[in-house]
């Protein structure tokens, strides 16, 4: 604190220029408040000082009732007039002040004020927040829609608070003015201080640290004090009483209340738990209701800017906003509350009955595109299963032809290998002995297909001789066996290891003439 007496003092208490020198100073720039001459302080105390007073000049005398009146009256004036204009001076130097320290971003400055409804010292503070790096206290997750307050669209219902004395005779009607005056003095000397003391040191019901619980207590408090036959009361915060109201196309009844006004007590405790009220309170709308003590209730006040108490909005989505299309101030009875609550809900069904309407359109659009969607979606995926199993036929059957071919292309390599081998083979085959050769085994040969061969051996002839010679002749099986006919016995002719002889005609016991048969193993 005595480093920010000390930055007061030395601007002449200038808050704004305090501020914005402290600003240049974080932000690393040269201030331009700073002054090379060192102003010293001054001392302005009252009790060290001698004052010399005297009454300012009047052109009216004092003598008589009328005179008093007149003066009193004049001073009245007078001290309302230099509070208001110091006030408005004191204002108008908030709102404009010297350009030289004005932010020029207006779009910047217009978007902090509309997020926190205007107000001006929250905005202040959350941007201070925002350069010392500090988290905004005033930010929120719960997302609160828009409030339209246009005076103009709004049916407003005032009634004069009430009072305790009469107006009737010249005393009345003097007492009555004087009241109001020195009402009027008292409530702009509270509001400039109020606002003084605000600029200095800020109102704690600014921060809002726990909104359902100012409204819970303040329904246990309203119930511990003026019963539980009322209207049924929203239990939770305003952002989800505007929330229920927009979803559900419903009104919202919005009550301040004031426990210090005198008209509060009475409208309590025989205007709210009346039985038509209720029935129609619960039956129309959502009703909403807190303290303006608490943070909660403070801060709605603040964003619908009541003027008297008891206090009623009634806010319904008009044109897809929530607008405040009723306000009610002041005192009232049961039965005048509920002609007010019945004109204004009369006047602006027609928006909910359109609401529901465009709300039951979109609902059957978009369930109509959601089936539509779905019937595309299922026949997208028909098509893709179909042309999946498309493919994977497609597929299967180039596989087997794929086989096939390499089936085909084995078969005609292998066949053309045998071809090959048979034409190599011949050369195995030994030359046949002649006819005439006593020696000579006559051999004949009956292949698979009823084909008969005949050729001469000699005894010492191997059986790989006979192999070969059936072997190279083109109507023989590629795979085949020879055996004898009776009784049968299949001849080794071909080695089964490697380096193992093959026995000759004469060793496998074939004479001067045989027959032998050919077995295709491929059969």
């Amino acid at each position: 604190m005595s480093v920010c007496r000390d930055v007061l003092q030395r601007h002449g208490w200038d808050l704004e220029v305090s501020v914005q020198e402290q600003l240049n100073i974080r932000e690393g720039r040269p201030s331009v408040y700073r002054s090379d001459v060192i102003t010293p302080s001054v001392v302005n105390n009252h009790l060290e000082q001698r004052v010399f007073f005297s009454p300012p000049s009047h052109n009216y005398p004092r003598n008589g009732v009328f005179g008093l009146f007149r003066y009193v009256v004049s001073l009245l004036v007078q001290f309302c007039y230099n509070t208001l204009s110091n006030f408005l001076n004191f204002t108008f130097r908030l709102i404009q002040p010297d350009p030289r320290r004005c932010i020029e971003d207006m779009s910047v400055c217009r978007d902090v004020l509309q997020r926190h409804g205007w107000d001006l010292e929250v905005s202040v503070q959350e941007q201070l927040n925002i350069r010392e790096g500090r988290p905004s206290v005033y930010r929120s997750d719960v997302i609160t829609p828009s409030v339209v307050n246009n005076h103009l669209e709004q049916r407003v219902f005032f009634s004069p608070p009430s009072h305790n004395y009469p107006r009737n005779g010249v005393f009345g009607l003097f007492r009555y003015v004087v009241s109001l005056l020195v009402q009027f003095c008292y409530n702009t000397l509270s509001n400039f201080l109020n606002f003084t003391f605000r600029l200095i040191q800020p109102d704690p019901r600014r921060f809002v640290t726990d909104p359902v619980r100012d409204v819970i207590e303040f329904i246990q408090s309203f119930e511990a004090k003026y019963g539980t036959e009322h209207p049924v009361f929203y239990q939770g915060t305003y952002s989800q009483a505007l929330n229920d109201a927009k979803q559900e196309l419903r009104f919202l009844l919005v009550y301040l209340h004031c426990e210090d006004h005198q008209d509060t007590e009475r409208f309590c405790r025989f205007t709210l738990p009346s039985p038509e009220v209720i029935a129609y309170i619960n039956a129309n709308m959502l009703f909403w209701a807190c303290s303006v003590t608490s943070s909660e209730g403070y801060r709605v006040s603040q964003a619908l800017r009541e003027n008297g108490y008891p206090f009623l909005a009634l806010i319904v989505l008009r044109e897809n906003r929530m607008t405040v299309v009723g306000r009610l101030e002041g005192p009232v009875e049961s039965d005048e509350l509920l002609q007010r609550l019945r004109t204004v809900v009369s006047e602006n069904e027609i928006a909910l009955i359109a609401a529901r309407a465009d709300r039951v359109e979109r609902s059957f659009n978009q369930t109509l595109r959601e089936q539509q969607d779905q019937a595309y979606l299922e026949s997208l995926q028909a098509d893709q299963e179909k042309e999946r199993r498309r493919m994977e036929e497609r597929e299967k059957k180039e596989d087997a032809e794929r086989h096939i071919r390499e089936l085909e292309q084995i078969e005609i390599d292998r066949k053309e290998d045998i071809r090959q081998q048979k034409i190599n083979s011949l050369a195995k085959v030994p030359d046949e002995p002649p006819s005439d050769d006593p020696d000579a085994v006559h051999v004949v040969i009956k292949l698979p297909n009823g084909l008969r061969l005949e050729r001469r051996f000699l005894p010492n002839h191997s059986l790989e001789a006979v192999y070969y010679y059936v072997f190279c002749h083109p109507e023989s099986p590629d795979s085949f066996e020879i055996a004898t006919n009776f009784p049968k016995r299949v001849l080794r002719c071909l080695p089964q290891e490697k380096g193992e002889s093959v026995p000759t005609l004469a060793e496998a016991g074939l004479k001067r003439r045989e027959v032998l048969f050919v077995y295709d193993l491929e059969a």
